[in-house]
């Protein structure tokens, strides 16, 4: 009876332990000197294996009673994601997912990560992404939802999304704000998700707490190029500058070194 119990209590302890795994998360928003940014990390066999940096903020648009209490009209609620969030979290060798909750399990926020490998001209390469959201929000919480009709749970979700790409081995940075629509089982209803300050990497973090090398959004690098080439071409300008007065002095020196031949003949007696 003993030999049988121990199989299955070895399998419940696994599965704890698992559990206990996927569980090992740290909400270090408190960290952030902005009081909109939040900072989650997921650590699996005391290894941190996924890091996140985001603001990040909801706007959701729901029905309310028009004043006749006849028509219906469409207000809009501005959901932040909050400091205090719960969260989970869990790794894979190519699926990883971080979810938060907020007010007493109001608000839920799912994020799924994929990495896949795919063949181009340089080769086989892979990559990672956003390849999943879902939000789920109650029209009866009261902090951002006023008298809407027919108040409940509903849940917004990504369509086939591939956002945030980024090679593998490498984690993914944007400061600008980036807008993902989601349709909401309201009515389908649109939902956007606004992020902005983003930090993140779901894959492959070489050390505890250190992100690798960053790839930047292209709204990042567009302003990158756009601050750093009047820098650029000053430098240009002053080397172009400084190069045509060396050859003016060059030239100058080389001329006045040279015997001058008189245009007045009467002068050549002197010469000699």
């Amino acid at each position: 009876m003993a030999g049988g119990r121990l199989p299955g209590l070895l399998f419940i302890l696994h599965a704890a332990a698992r559990l206990a795994a996927e569980q090992e998360v740290e909400n270090l928003s408190g960290l952030s000197p902005n009081p909109e940014k939040d900072i989650f990390v997921v650590r699996e066999n005391r290894t941190t294996c996924l890091m996140a940096e985001f603001a990040a903020k909801f706007i959701v648009p729901y029905d309310v009673w028009a004043s006749n209490y006849v028509d219906l009209i469409t207000e809009q609620a501005d959901i932040p994601l909050s400091r205090g969030a719960e969260m989970k979290g869990k790794c894979g060798t190519n699926e990883s997912e971080l979810e938060l909750s907020w007010l007493d399990q109001a608000y839920t926020l799912k994020l799924s990560f994929l990495k896949e490998g795919h063949n181009t001209s340089r080769g086989p390469e892979a990559s990672w992404k956003l390849s999943r959201i879902q939000f789920t929000y109650d029209t009866s919480e009261r902090t951002y939802f006023k008298d809407a009709v027919s108040p409940g749970k509903h849940t917004a979700s990504s369509h086939r999304l591939s956002a945030l790409v980024t090679p593998a081995g490498r984690s993914y940075e944007c400061q600008a704000q980036q807008t993902i629509s989601l349709v909401s089982s309201d009515h389908q209803k649109s939902v956007q998700l606004l992020l902005s300050e983003v930090r993140l990497q779901p894959f492959d973090i070489p050390a505890d707490f250190v992100f690798s090398e960053e790839h930047k959004c292209p709204v990042d690098q567009q302003e990158q190029l756009e601050e750093t080439l009047p820098l650029i071409l000053g430098l240009i300008l002053g080397l172009v500058i400084v190069v045509t007065l060396g050859i003016y002095h060059i030239h100058h020196k080389l001329t006045a070194s040279q015997v001058q031949i008189p245009r007045d003949r009467s002068q050549y007696k002197h010469m000699g």
